[in-house]
């Protein structure tokens, strides 16, 4: 086994479990935040499953990509097209359970945040447009192919960086906009549990660029995008 699949992956435990000591230490200290249930599963399990769904995700994301980068596992067994397409496949699933998992967990634990409906209301109107357009961006200028991950399994792949659209403004728009989306049924519900599971979503997935995705452009690039 190539040793740099698992390259900067103690950072990434290290990093997950300081993120879990912080969530697990707030919780305790505030466990009304968990009161309530949906469908009779309580608002904790649904919590919980909403912070397990990111990890299942980026685990899965990391173990594909390195694999694949460094030892072709997947393409030479089925060929580019077809390992990437049942990779999207599990990406896509994962990555849809963030926000339904999150949806649960603001349902279960609605009204659960004092905060007034006109302050709820106009921070997702600033977040919507801003996770419209960077959608947009990325379906137009980046390529949906390419936020997957395609150039982990075409040796061929070489695009230059996007510099279009919201990547005009950030190189990283998926991790500083992308995410956003989850902050919305907390807001609309007025559940602080819900905006927590998302912070935790918005955090950890920077772990995943800065121990993943980082050095893998740089594997792939020669550079990486900031």
């Amino acid at each position: 086994m190539n040793k740099n699949i698992f390259q900067y992956q103690t950072w990434h435990l290290l990093s997950l479990s300081g993120l879990l000591f912080l969530l697990v230490t707030y919780i305790s200290k505030k466990p009304q935040i968990l009161s309530g249930s949906y469908l009779n599963i309580s608002a904790n399990t649904w919590f919980w499953l909403a912070i397990a769904v990111p990890i299942i995700h980026q685990t899965y994301v990391m173990l594909v990509w390195r694999f694949e980068l460094y030892q072709r596992t997947f393409s030479q067994r089925w060929g580019i097209a077809k390992a990437f397409k049942y990779y999207t496949i599990g990406f896509s699933i994962l990555f849809g359970s963030r926000l339904i998992s999150i949806i649960f967990v603001a349902v279960s634990t609605q009204n659960s945040w004092n905060i007034s409906a006109t302050s709820a209301y106009a921070l997702a109107a600033i977040i919507t447009p801003l996770v419209i357009y960077l959608f947009y961006s990325v379906k137009k200028y980046f390529t949906i192919e390419r936020a997957y991950g395609i150039d982990h399994f075409d040796p061929d792949y070489d695009e230059p960086y996007v510099k279009q659209g919201i990547f005009k403004y950030t190189d990283n728009g998926m991790y500083v906009f992308g995410l956003m989306i989850l902050y919305l049924p907390g807001l609309l519900l007025f559940s602080k549990a819900a905006l927590l599971a998302a912070l935790f979503n918005h955090l950890y997935i920077w772990v995943h660029y800065y121990c993943t995705e980082k050095p893998d452009m740089l594997k792939i690039y020669g550079k990486t995008a900031s």
